[in-house]
């Protein structure tokens, strides 16, 4: 599998683009001894560091929440929810960013329902997620003609992963690894193996950092994950060096370690099938030998 090279020209003088996503599955954060509450008081704190760094710098917040994913910032400016009022002891970005995630969160906790046919509530809509970070960041993008915008990605996990969202979160990762997007991974909770995430920073070129002490959220953010795409280079920054390559097969929808795969589309399944579900290919299994044994 194919990792990410930085070919983009990346200088001092870029902007940075900061892509965070939340995941706010409450049911995973009331089993933590962290709560969501405080995890985004570090999280706002880290946003407004990000800031602060360069003039510039702009960031994009998406909420993964349980079979919806939402943006928190920024979002369509309307009168009812335009404020002017100026405060001369705060930098008024940082107000305007702390506040706007702040009620859009308590709005996304009021107001969205877990759609009754969502397969795997355990789990975020990591997904729909990634998708829109990804097409954020392909529009803004576009809008810079000059390339002076450089992109990344920051997820802010506690879920496990799930399996029914494999193929969508493959397609996103290798969308990320083609437009030379890295995928960083910040896992706060679980005890569950994050296959899919680990691949993804893995495969993107961004770090994975599964934290022991939640409770040092922010110490880790700020030293890990607030160094841009240029700085990042220079600095020896903590990180997974072992990474789970399992895949979710197709007929199941569960995480397998050996699988079978179809030569035409590519379709994995955890057994021997003698068509394939997805393109109706019909498939010849060659015996394999291993260790002086038919398999």
């Amino acid at each position: 599998m194919s990792v990410l090279k930085d070919t983009a020209t990346v200088n001092e003088e870029d902007a940075n683009l900061l892509v965070l996503i939340i995941d706010t599955n409450p049911i995973v954060w009331r089993k933590s001894n962290f709560s969501l509450k405080e995890a985004l008081r570090h999280i706002l704190v880290f946003i407004n560091a990000h800031l602060a760094l360069k003039h510039d710098n702009d960031v994009a917040i998406i909420a993964s929440h349980v079979g919806v994913s939402k943006f928190l910032y920024p979002i369509p400016m309307t009168h009812e929810n335009s404020d002017k009022t100026i405060f001369p002891n705060m930098y008024q970005k940082f107000r305007v960013i702390d506040e706007k995630v702040i009620a859009n969160m308590s709005a996304l906790f009021e107001d969205v329902d877990t759609p009754n046919n969502y397969p795997d509530k355990a789990s975020s809509m990591m997904a729909g997620a990634l998708s829109m970070a990804l097409c954020y960041i392909n529009r803004i993008t576009k809008a810079d003609e000059i390339g002076h915008v450089k992109s990344r990605i920051l997820i802010i996990s506690v879920s496990p992963d799930s399996p029914y969202q494999y193929i969508s979160i493959m397609n996103c990762i290798f969308s990320a690894q083609k437009l030379c997007i890295p995928i960083d991974v910040c896992k706060v909770y679980g005890s569950d193996t994050p296959v899919f995430l680990q691949q993804a920073s893995h495969i993107t070129g961004g770090k994975y950092l599964k934290l022991e002490m939640p409770q040092g959220l922010l110490q880790f953010l700020m030293i890990a994950f607030l160094p841009d795409r240029y700085n990042k280079k220079y600095l020896c920054l903590p990180g997974e060096e072992r990474v789970d390559f399992g895949a979710a097969c197709f007929c199941h929808k569960k995480i397998i370690d050996v699988g079978y795969v179809c030569s035409v589309c590519l379709s994995i399944f955890c057994r021997p099938l003698d068509e394939c579900s997805t393109c109706r290919t019909r498939l010849t299994l060659t015996s394999v030998r291993q260790n002086g044994r038919v398999i």
